[in-house]
């Protein structure tokens, strides 16, 4: 099989250990495991103790059963038979899309939107189209252009809410009105949450496809909202026994269980969801303001300023290519942020406004972005 270079991963992966400023974090700021307690009000010692008396054997194949009542805890319907641990949402995502897309399949997905929405699907041998997002629309999916782009032939509709790299976030009618194009083609609806819940609005939309629509499959992680990416733990789930039992039959093939300490710290922290959260939520709104704040102050920059999540897609007018902008950018300053083109929007950039905790210093990278372009001018 032949895949599409995966454009972000291979653009981290370059430049993530040497950069001075990483403005291209998508995580909301992670925490150490002594902080996850401190958060939390847990006792160290007994959790520490007590995973030190087990035998470090596979663990429960279909998931640690604390670690998916906290799941269940995220969604309105879910329960733990519907869940499958995957490592991270990188996982869930290839397990659904490779799962559920073969040679000749119709695919519909977003743009711009986490590359494994289309090229895994395009790797399988699906016929994908692309519902480009425009920025006139602040990215949110237009429902009549999805209509047109479905036919009974569709087998899958791929979405991101809320979006990476845009912050759009789709409203529950939004939702509700994919889901009827979902269900009047008969078609799965996979939805990429993995930011979900990072709302600017405590009383901000929470709702899931998985609660609306039985033919739903929605993935996400311990990564982006709970900032545990180190644990590499995320989940896909579905509420068909049928799709249940081929994903775990392609999971054999690649994933016999996930890790016994990193089911134990997820459940530990989805225990606690309700104070990690505050902290996210925390941080992603202070954040956002000194974003939107350094975005206005910079004429040669543009942004639809996101609705949740922890990215934002910023454009600038300078006559130069994305990557050489951002390869430019970090070997002058030190700042990395991620090119627009791996997202095929050029002349822009995806920041990562959530990478600290503490405002100066996002507002230090930000003026590394500042010191940077004014060697364009």
């Amino acid at each position: 099989m032949q895949i599409d270079d995966f454009k972000v991963e291979q653009w981290m992966n370059e430049w993530e250990t040497k950069c001075t400023y990483n403005v291209a974090e998508t995580c909301t700021y992670s925490v150490t495991l002594d902080q996850l307690f401190d958060i939390c009000g847990g006792d160290r010692n007994a959790f520490m103790d007590d995973f030190a008396a087990r035998r470090l054997t596979y663990g429960d194949i279909e998931g640690n059963p604390a670690f998916l009542q906290g799941i269940c805890g995220l969604y309105e319907t879910v329960k733990p038979e519907h869940i499958i641990p995957t490592h991270g949402a990188a996982g869930a995502n290839y397990l659904v899309l490779s799962t559920l897309c073969g040679p000749g399949d119709e695919v519909v997905s977003i743009m711009p939107t986490y590359q494994q929405l289309y090229s895994i699907p395009e790797m399988c041998g699906s016929h994908v189209s692309i519902l480009h997002l425009e920025k006139g629309r602040h990215y949110h999916v237009d429902a009549a252009e999805l209509d047109a782009l479905c036919s009974p032939a569709t087998k899958v509709i791929c979405i991101n809410n809320p979006d990476n790299p845009t912050g759009a976030l789709l409203s529950r009618e939004e939702l509700e009105t994919i889901v009827e194009i979902a269900r009047k083609n008969d078609a799965w609806l996979m939805c990429d949450e993995v930011y979900r819940l990072l709302t600017q609005d405590d009383d901000g939309f929470t709702t899931s496809p998985i609660d609306l629509y039985d033919k739903a499959v929605v993935v996400s992680s311990m990564s982006k909202v709970w900032s545990l990416a180190g644990i590499r733990l995320g989940w896909c789930i579905t509420k068909s026994p049928e799709l249940r039992h081929d994903l775990l039959s392609h999971r054999d093939y690649d994933l016999i269980s996930c890790g016994m300490f990193d089911e134990a710290v997820g459940a530990y922290a989805l225990a606690h969801a309700d104070k990690i959260l505050a902290r996210s939520r925390r941080i992603v709104r202070q954040n956002l303001a000194a974003l939107e704040e350094w975005v206005d102050s910079e004429p040669h920059l543009s942004f639809v300023k996101p609705e949740a999540g922890t990215t934002a897609l910023v454009y600038y007018d300078y006559d130069i290519d994305s990557y050489d902008f951002c390869s430019r950018m970090i070997q002058t300053t030190g700042a990395l942020v991620t090119p627009g083109d791996a997202f095929e929007e050029p002349r822009s950039m995806r920041i990562g406004y959530a990478y600290s905790d503490n405002t100066d210093d996002l507002k230090e990278g930000l003026a590394a972005i500042s010191r940077f372009m004014r060697t364009l001018e």
